[in-house]
């Protein structure tokens, strides 16, 4: 067997059977229920095109969850799955999902127990979606399959048809890994996620973004203007979350030529900063500027600006520069 399942048989579990699957307390996700999810190793579960109309799934282990009064089954796959798509249908294209499903005949209809790797067919649609997936299954690939494809016409392409669906779990306490999709909810407080960029943490009602730690960024500067004003060294800037709000954080300064007469009509940036990197709302504040106060607007288009003050010499200092950018 390469397909291998904990607490499924009603007899013959063998000790490598239990030491394959994964065990232990899994992340819930309701009072009596486990999220289920493939358990994060190496790339896990890895679908790849072999042939034609031919996909291969690769080894790691699962956790798929059954009813309420079922529970949870762990789930090993210790050798590489080989299945066949159907060919394609003549006028429309299709999705089919590959998963991970347990059949218990102490649930289902009819006579079998066993785990297995299933290829579970969409209906063919000129706006085809993924197919419902029978009980206690778990998706793990979509393979979109244009209309009229067969191994004759040259099979599916592979590097665009593969969708990764397969979303994560992780033991019960452990920050569940970022895999196909943002949206659930949280099973307790103090449960953790990975987000790709840093943690949320789930406050019983949503999900709040900690403070990450983000590299700094230095901007490339317009035609008149040079790092380093007053001493302060090289602009940059870098995106952090406060109280969940994202927010720019500045320090650095630059320097011009001219007093009063910083160039471009004050606009330092040589290219817009990146959309993530934006406020929402247009944003003036108060920074220190050769020697005296000076406002700088923070734009909606990416740009920053100084105003001017007569009094203004040569340099501007962003250091201190906080600001959200949410609306």
């Amino acid at each position: 067997m390469t397909v291998r399942a904990g607490w499924l048989l009603p007899a013959g579990q063998t000790r490598e059977d239990t030491r394959l699957a994964p065990l232990g307390v899994m992340a819930p996700e309701g009072a009596m229920t486990t999220r289920d999810g493939v358990i994060a190793g190496g790339d896990a579960l890895k679908a790849t095109g072999v042939g034609a109309m031919q996909v291969q799934l690769g080894v790691g282990r699962a956790i798929v969850q059954g009813t309420d009064v079922q529970g949870a089954y762990p789930v090993a796959v210790t050798a590489p799955e080989t299945l066949t798509v159907t060919d394609g249908n003549a006028q429309h294209g299709r999705i089919d999902s590959l998963v991970l499903r347990v059949v218990d005949e102490l649930y289902d209809t009819g006579t079998t127990t066993t785990a297995r790797v299933e290829l579970v067919q969409g209906a063919a649609s000129a706006t085809p979606s993924p197919p419902q997936l029978p009980a206690t299954a778990l998706r793990l690939w979509d393979i979109t399959v244009p209309a009229g494809v067969s191994a004759g016409t040259g099979g599916i392409t592979w590097g665009s048809a593969l969708a990764d669906r397969r979303r994560f779990t992780a033991a019960y306490g452990g920050v569940i890994p970022r895999g196909w999709g943002l949206s659930f909810t949280g099973a307790y407080p103090g449960q953790y996620r990975d987000n790709g960029q840093g943690l949320d943490r789930w406050d019983g009602s949503a999900w709040q973004t900690l403070d990450p730690v983000i590299g700094w960024t230095a901007p490339a500067l317009a035609a008149g203007y040079t790092n380093g004003g007053n001493s302060q060294g090289t602009l940059r800037y870098r995106r952090i979350m406060l109280g969940g709000v994202p927010h720019m954080q500045w320090r650095g300064g630059f320097s011009w030529t001219t007093n009063a007469a910083p160039p471009l009509a004050g606009q330092p940036l040589a290219a817009p900063l990146p959309a993530a990197a934006r406020p929402a709302l247009h944003t003036s504040a108060s920074i220190a500027a050769g020697g005296v106060p000076v406002k700088i607007d923070c734009q909606t288009n990416g740009h920053l600006k100084i105003i001017g003050n007569p009094s203004l010499t040569t340099w501007a200092a962003l250091s201190g520069l906080i600001y959200p950018l949410d609306g």
